[in-house]
């Protein structure tokens, strides 16, 4: 805890506030935006003003866009693909499961009529 002989004098402090009140007004008053030859700092990318591309930039960035975005199709593609011819065994394994896991429904009852696969029968 603090003695009184180690606490600032009141009229001390009050003195050096009022002293630097005019040094704080007088920083406030100037002009907070900064000069246009000067050196703005760090900035985030959205606040930087824009810099003009020239049509060669553009389009090579355009480029390089499109074949990022043409390549990314081709991963898709053989993605895909890669899955598609499975062995028929496998297909009729899968089935097979699909219709046990679902009870009955593969295997027909007698007393329900069974579709017969032609129109004219």
């Amino acid at each position: 805890m603090n003695t009184p002989e180690e606490q600032p004098d009141h009229e001390e402090t009050l003195a050096r506030a009022l002293a630097a009140r005019e040094q704080m007004a007088a920083a406030l008053d100037e002009d907070q935006e900064p000069e246009a030859d000067e050196p703005e700092g760090w900035q985030p990318i959205w606040k930087r003003p824009r810099t003009p591309k020239s049509k060669a930039d553009k389009k090579k960035e355009l480029r390089k866009q499109r074949r990022r975005l043409q390549d990314a199709g081709k991963r898709r593609f053989a993605a895909g693909q890669s899955r598609r011819p499975r062995s028929r065994q496998s297909r009729i394994g899968n089935a097979t499961a699909r219709r046990d896991a679902r009870g009955s429904a593969g295997r027909h009852d007698e007393s329900k009529p069974v579709p017969s696969g032609s129109w004219y029968s």
